[in-house]
């Protein structure tokens, strides 16, 4: 399945007609499909090789000295997650993963910055974590860009999301499929799951993989190019949108035989707002035909629920 592709530039240019296509082919995308492909994001190719490089360097260091970045009570929110630590809502299979966060750098003296633990450095790795705080400045910017887009597409304020998300609490993560070693219980790598967040940005994975479960409720290869960033729709903003934009269900398969002696790397942005925002359904999104399908519930209490099933949180 080839995933709807929006250019970025077009929506920044300053035309009022090309900003308003990105609009309306954005909302429709998310809309119907919940992922699109975004051309002229705005990360810098070196900056995603350079990403790549660290990230492999780090996940093949040796397990005691990734375990000593796993810090205790952080919910994986911050370092390191050692494999089979997370599983998708609703299983109770391990994902067959790993992975690395790095959360919000708040500079501004911003109250908010005693919400966030400080992030984990690698003393192994000098560039990791200036390369990290680079990556997710970019993605964060990015980020930004494309929820303007969608409240205009809502009838919402082009910049109702920009105080929601200043010095939100998005999280980069970097996530290590290991080779598979002996015969699978499962044939997925991270079982079927929606995202918790407001939308997710992902800078292309090193393998294929990801499948999304389309209208017709099959399983299809999402696949985008090189120079694309895959963006989807979260829970937030489905939540936030009364079902309106759709929180795509995806998942990650193993690879064919001849290819369990790879890795597979990836790693997303997820775009969070500060805790305080509601999450109540949009007034404009409610109708006689579209009911409230959702309580009151702030983002921060929503992280925290779902932070508790997917078994990061006790």
């Amino acid at each position: 399945m080839s995933i709807p592709v929006v250019n970025l530039a077009d929506f920044l240019s300053g035309d009022p007609q090309l900003k308003q296509k990105f609009v309306n082919d954005l909302g429709k995308a998310y809309e119907s499909v919940g992922f699109v492909a975004v051309t002229n994001h705005g990360i810098p190719e070196e900056l995603i090789t350079d990403l790549y490089k660290y990230v492999q360097q780090f996940f093949a260091l040796p397990l005691d000295a990734k375990r000593s970045y796993e810090v205790a009570g952080l919910a994986g929110q911050r370092g390191y997650t050692s494999f089979g630590k997370e599983h998708a809502k609703g299983s109770d299979a391990p994902d067959l993963k790993e992975f690395y966060q790095h959360g919000q750098i708040v500079e501004d003296g911003d109250p908010v910055k005693k919400e966030y633990p400080d992030n984990v450095v690698i003393k192994e790795i000098p560039a990791f974590t200036p390369t990290l705080n680079k990556t997710y400045k970019a993605f964060e910017k990015s980020g930004k860009a494309l929820l303007q887009a969608i409240a205009l597409y809502l009838g919402l304020d082009e910049n109702y999301f920009s105080s929601h998300v200043h010095n939100g609490n998005s999280i980069l993560r970097a996530i290590h499929y290991p080779p598979i070693v002996a015969e699978p219980k499962s044939s997925i790598r991270a079982e079927q799951h929606e995202d918790i967040n407001l939308i997710t940005l992902l800078v292309g994975a090193s393998a294929g993989g990801l499948q999304i479960l389309n209208k017709q409720n099959e399983w299809v290869d999402a696949i985008s190019q090189p120079d694309q960033i895959v963006v989807n729709v979260g829970d937030m903003l489905q939540r936030l949108t009364n079902n309106k934009l759709k929180s795509t269900t995806h998942r990650v398969v193993n690879p064919p035989r001849e290819l369990w002696h790879t890795s597979r790397f990836s790693i997303p942005f997820f775009l969070h707002p500060r805790s305080e925002m509601s999450l109540a359904c949009l007034a404009s999104t409610i109708d006689k035909d579209h009911p409230k399908a959702y309580e009151d519930i702030s983002a921060g209490e929503y992280l925290d629920e779902r932070l508790r099933e997917i078994g990061l949180k006790k």
